[in-house]
């Protein structure tokens, strides 16, 4: 009873529905007060009632029934202050609910969802802190130090949970811990990385670095500079980046540069600012550039794009594996993806 009211609150949330606005969609079935009661678990819906809420909801009737506990940390929609609480209650619920999923899967399976971080307990308050902590990582989870082809798959082999959901306001991503400190989890804005996939790399990174350094003791403009510097380590380390520029450089040409970006997927503009983090040019060249690079209309569009692929198929994967080894049926295959039967069924052939 106590899941069924959660979950039935959660869907209307994901929704972005007031209790009316739920009444409204369902033909004012039942009041909203009686919706209410639903949502405090004063009053269990019959069969019949679940089926037509689901409808409404776009979930299938057993998403009521799902009992695996998802909760968030402290979330920070960073930059926006005044970020609308319709919208946030919206991504967060979406999120909750595809993460119960990919959780439930994984307990099916016997996975182990435990993250243990390589900087726990590492101090950072310098630049110096940051190469180390970028180089430790790597280490940890056997990087080298060549381009990384896949960020989002990367996170996914090392257990921490990205999610892609698309939202119109203006938010790039947010990370939180789940579960105590159990599972680190990146939301990202689908919406917003359209074609911008080594923006939507390095706001991975971003997010990442919130969760696994020590920083929450500092101001927020240098907790964001870190972070901000901390991926742009990660996308190409100290060692790399003084080969690739040859050592102290006067100037930069635009050609080195989108070479760069095609081969480590990292923005022009991050490259120029890493080189200035790195000593490899001056303070003023970087303000040079930046004003030259505006003056083209650069800083929102550069003039070349990073190629490559940034997403991950674990979850499907990991899915059609439960699926063939029979650990679940092809009815809880459909309800594990959110889907109606013949809905998967049709989209997936199953033999």
């Amino acid at each position: 009873m106590k899941y069924l009211a959660q979950r039935l609150k959660s869907a209307r949330l994901m929704n972005g529905l007031s209790l009316q606005g739920l009444a409204d969609r369902i033909n004012n079935f039942v009041t909203k007060q009686a919706l209410s009661k639903y949502e405090q678990g004063q009053v269990i819906p019959d069969s019949e009632m679940i089926g037509l809420l689901a409808d409404a909801l776009q979930v299938r009737p057993d998403y009521f029934h799902a009992n695996t506990e998802v909760e968030f940390g402290e979330i920070e929609f960073r930059k926006l202050k005044n970020y609308p609480t319709k919208e946030k209650n919206r991504i967060v619920e979406i999120a909750k609910n595809e993460l119960s999923r990919y959780i439930e899967l994984e307990e099916i399976l016997g996975i182990e969802t435990k993250f243990d971080n390589p900087l726990e307990g590492m101090a950072i308050n310098s630049q110096a802190n940051i190469e180390l902590a970028a180089e430790k990582l790597r280490d940890a989870w056997g990087l080298g130090r060549d381009a990384i082809s896949n960020v989002i798959e990367l996170f996914e082999d090392h257990h921490v949970k990205v999610l892609e959901i698309d939202s119109t306001e203006s938010f790039d991503g947010f990370s939180t811990w789940v579960n105590g400190k159990d599972i680190p989890l990146i939301v990202l804005n689908r919406s917003k990385f359209e074609n911008k996939l080594d923006r939507k790399r390095f706001t991975a990174l971003h997010e990442l670095a919130h969760l696994l350094l020590d920083v929450n003791g500092l101001e927020e403009k240098q907790k964001e500079k870190y972070c901000h510097a901390f991926a742009a380590a990660m996308l190409i380390p100290a060692a790399t980046m003084k080969k690739e520029l040859g050592g102290n450089r006067s100037k930069l040409s635009f050609q080195e540069l989108a070479a760069m970006k095609q081969q480590y997927g990292i923005s022009m503009q991050a490259l120029v600012y890493r080189a200035k983090d790195l000593g490899l040019i001056s303070e003023n060249y970087l303000k040079q550039f930046y004003i030259v690079f505006t003056q083209l209309g650069y800083r929102s569009s550069e003039p070349v794009a990073y190629e490559g692929v940034e997403h991950s198929n674990r979850f499907s994967q990991l899915l059609f594996r439960a699926l063939a080894e029979e650990f679940i049926s092809i009815s809880k295959a459909a309800s594990l993806k959110n889907q109606k039967l013949a809905e998967f069924r049709k989209e997936n052939l199953v033999i």
